[in-house]
């Protein structure tokens, strides 16, 4: 079946499919790996966990037309967070050694010890962590998120977008 026919419902369920293995991916490689997450990585994990809910609860609804943008726009918002923060992420991780930010608190650190807009300003600023490249079949990690973030925008907005097709029962005007 071509996933340009795909209703709503079963494209967003494929979103969250989709969703769920690279989070459950995430875990394998930071469990079975050991490839700690720096706090980035973890708002990407927040970015793909953000779309999964969205996905999931726009597949249970299926809703017609207009209201199909309001989950939709939560898929997007998700996916809008991931694509700035893997971008940041990337850049940090392109910058020259002599200009990578020293490494930082852990992110739960961070969420006890800062208040929050000082914790995302720390987070976003980048450590050293965030700069050490472990490529995954040649990409870093980060660029695989960025291109799951941009597959998974398309799918989402190809389900929006597109007209339900006609019951072939029903006569045309």
């Amino acid at each position: 079946m071509n996933p340009l026919q795909w209703s709503y419902r079963v494209s967003f369920f494929v979103g969250f499919f989709i969703c769920i293995a690279l989070l459950g991916f995430a875990l394998y490689t930071e469990y079975a790996w050991g490839l700690t997450p720096c706090p980035l990585c973890i708002f990407q994990r927040i970015g793909f966990l953000v779309m999964a809910v969205f996905f999931l609860l726009g597949a249970l609804h299926a809703p017609r037309r207009s209201g199909r943008w309001v989950y939709t726009g939560g898929v997007l918002l998700g996916a809008l967070w991931g694509i700035a923060v893997a971008a940041r992420h990337l850049w940090i991780q392109s910058l020259p050694a002599d200009q990578v930010p020293s490494c930082g608190p852990p992110l739960d650190y961070m969420f006890e010890a800062f208040p929050f807009a000082d914790m995302l300003r720390k987070v976003f600023t980048g450590s050293g962590e965030c700069a050490k490249v472990e490529p995954i079949w040649g990409l870093p990690m980060p660029a695989w998120t960025l291109l799951w973030f941009v597959l998974l925008t398309a799918l989402a907005l190809a389900a929006t977008v597109r007209r339900p097709r006609r019951p072939l029962t029903q006569a045309r005007p």
